[in-house]
Order: C-alpha cells, then sequence, then structure tokens
C-alpha cells in the first residue's frame, strides 16, 4: 500500500535532527525527568530530591531515607513506572517495525489480531470465573490473554499465508480485521449474556489497559522483552529501510523477503501479546509515535528505532502518571489517556500531510 504519513522513504525534519545525537539525548533526558516525576506523583507526593535519594541509597550509594520513602518509591511505584516505560518501548518499536514491513501508515501492534485474542481470553476469565489451582486472579487473566493471542496470531497467519508462504501484506490486514471482528462479538456477547455489572466494568477496564497491577517481577519481566526485542530489529534496521522502497527493490538487494517478513510479524505479535497479558491493549502508543518520530528525524531505521522506543517510552509514562492523577482516588484506564492524546496528534499528521499532498 501507499504510504501518506511516514512510513515510506520520504525525508521529513531538518536535517540537524536526521542525524547527530541531539535528539537521543532529549528523549533520554526526557525520560528520566519523566519517571523521576511519576515517582514522586501520588496520593502521597515525594519530592524529586526524596525520588533521587531513595534510588541512588538502592544502587549502593550512601544515603539516608526513611522506610516509607523507600517503600512507596522503590517497592510501590518504580515497578509500575519501569512497566510502562517497557511497555511504551515495546508498543512503538511494533508500530514502527509493521508500518515499514506493511507500508501502511495504519499498521500498529495490534495488527494481527492480538488485542481481539487477547481479550476473548482475558474476558473469558473474568466473566466466566475461570480458576487454575493457585493461580491469583490477575495472573490467571494475564494467561488467559497471553493464550487468546497467540490463537488470533494463529488463526491470522494461517488466513493470510498463501499457498507459496507468502504474507502479503493486504492479506495480513484483512485477516486481521477479519478475525478482530469475531473477537470482538464474542467478548460483547459474553459480558451481555453472562456477565454482571462488576464483570463489565472489570472488562472495561481491562481492554483499556491498566498498569495498577504491575509488581517487580512484571517489571522485569517486561523490560527483559522489550530489550529483548530492541536487539533483534535493530539487526534488521538495514533490510527494514529497503523494504519501505516495495518488496521488489528489496529482493533486488538481497534481501528475503518472505522469510523476513514472518520473522518480524511473528516477533512483533509475539511481544504484542505478552506486553498485552501484563497490561492490557493500549491503544494508539505504537500507530503514533513512530510517526511522530519520522516527523522530525526522518525514516532511517536506523535512528528511528531507538527513537521510537524512548519516544513510546516517555509517552507511556506521563500517560500513566496522568492516568493515576488527573481525578482524585479514581484512576483513568490509560487507554483513554493515550486515546485523547494521540488522535489529536494523529489527526494533525493526516491535516499536515494532506497539505503537502
Amino acid at each position: 500500500m501507499a504510504t501518506t504519513v511516514g512510513a515510506g522513504p520520504a525525508r521529513s525534519g531538518p536535517p540537524s535532527l536526521r542525524s547527530g545525537w541531539v535528539p537521543h539525548l532529549v528523549l533520554f533526558l526526557s525520560l528520566g525527568a519523566a519517571m523521576v516525576i511519576a515517582l514522586g506523583v501520588g496520593s502521597v507526593p515525594v519530592s524529586p530530591t526524596t525520588v533521587v535519594d531513595v534510588v541512588a541509597r538502592r544502587l549502593g550509594a550512601p544515603v539516608d531515607v526513611s522506610v516509607f520513602d523507600d517503600r512507596i518509591v522503590w517497592q510501590l511505584r518504580l515497578p509500575r513506572v519501569l512497566g510502562a516505560a517497557a511497555t511504551g518501548s515495546g508498543l512503538a518499536l511494533c508500530g514502527a517495525v509493521l508500518q515499514s514491513l506493511t507500508r501502511n501508515d495504519l499498521a500498529e501492534p495490534y495488527l494481527l489480531g492480538i488485542s481481539g485474542g487477547a481479550s476473548v481470553g482475558a474476558v473469558s476469565v473474568l466473566v466466566l470465573g475461570i480458576s487454575a489451582g493457585s493461580l491469583g486472579g490477575s495472573a490467571l487473566v494475564g494467561l488467559g490473554a497471553f493464550a487468546g493471542a497467540l490463537g488470533a496470531l494463529a488463526l491470522v497467519l494461517g488466513l493470510a499465508a498463501g499457498r507459496s508462504g507468502a504474507l502479503p501484506p493486504t492479506r495480513v490486514v484483512l485477516a486481521g480485521v477479519a478475525i478482530g471482528q469475531i473477537c470482538s462479538a464474542y467478548t460483547s456477547f459474553l459480558v451481555i449474556v453472562g456477565g454482571d455489572h462488576d464483570a463489565a466494568r472489570r472488562v472495561l477496564s481491562w481492554t483499556l489497559g491498566s498498569l495498577a497491577g504491575v509488581r517487580w517481577t512484571g517489571a522485569l519481566t517486561l523490560v527483559v522483552l522489550v530489550m529483548a526485542t530492541f536487539a533483534l530489529v535493530t539487526v534488521y534496521a538495514p533490510t527494514l529501510d529497503a523494504f519501505a522502497f516495495g518488496e521488489a527493490a528489496a529482493g533486488s538487494l538481497g534481501v528475503r523477503v518472505q522469510t523476513t517478513r514472518w520473522t518480524l510479524m511473528v516477533t512483533t505479535a509475539l511481544v504484542t501479546a505478552g506486553l498485552v497479558s501484563f497490561t492490557g491493549a493500549i491503544g494508539f502508543v505504537g500507530l503514533v509515535v513512530p510517526h511522530l518520530v519520522r516527523l522530525v528525524c526522518g525514516p532511517l531505521h536506523g535512528r528511528l528505532l531507538p527513537l521510537s522506543a524512548l519516544a513510546g517510552a516517555v509517552l507511556l509514562v506521563f500517560a500513566d502518571t496522568l492516568a493515576r492523577s488527573l481525578v482524585e482516588g479514581q484512576e483513568i484506564p490509560i487507554g483513554i489517556v493515550t486515546a485523547v492524546v494521540g488522535a489529536p496528534v494523529f489527526a494533525f499528521l493526516l491535516r499536515r500531510t494532506g497539505r503537502s499532498a
């Protein structure tokens, strides 16, 4: 499909930002500032100085902090903040890769039916009250979401793959839409027929995303998952540059088009399934962030991928901070915040592109 917002080879952004380390430094410092702010914001405010002291003490510095501040910052808030940063990075990375692979500006991490399948698994657990031994409720919901996401992925790939094993982008998109609609119909039916008011509320909360349940084990799992993903996809950065000019051009440059597409699509889908199983479906991050980065720093993936990862982390840390602090005594699903921020930004990108077309 032809690109319109920036998934193709078109140049954008001033030359000074298309090369050099300035954008990386700005986003890295922004991420540090966002994390310090997030660690201090909550029902019990903590000053930035105290936040830094708590982290420094945990890293071995001879700093005195109270047990209360240490518990709030290190035990309660830091896992959630790390989980938000990792999830934002992972979604932005997956979105950038899929937009290039499919040459589709609307491609996002949930392209392969991941969010619909995850919803099927999670909603089945929440509404039907499925239990499994000693597993806690949130852990079982996460496992159900992951299993549902894998099932949806298998169905989409089975529908989209041709007899030769090729994965045409158009068929992938259409198969993802079809499976997503089936999953949506199932979850809606299950909530209406089998759920009570409380179940419907919990389903709505999960489908809009939340980081409230992320603890140290989950946070470290997310960080390791995203770091491994980043290491893998950056190896394919030159290959993704070739994909921006079309399959024929990529093949003429020696790229194994179908092998690469299978590898990266399955990888991004599995990573997205892992993220969704911990946080629910958080929209707009994987769709908007890569476009914003291309707009400022150009389309070359050697820069696009790391900058998208940093920008996605910054966005989701700030979004999660707003989600738990905007309304006193109540947490807003983070998907609402990312939609409120992401939809106007995407509309601006579309408008800007329309003027230059």
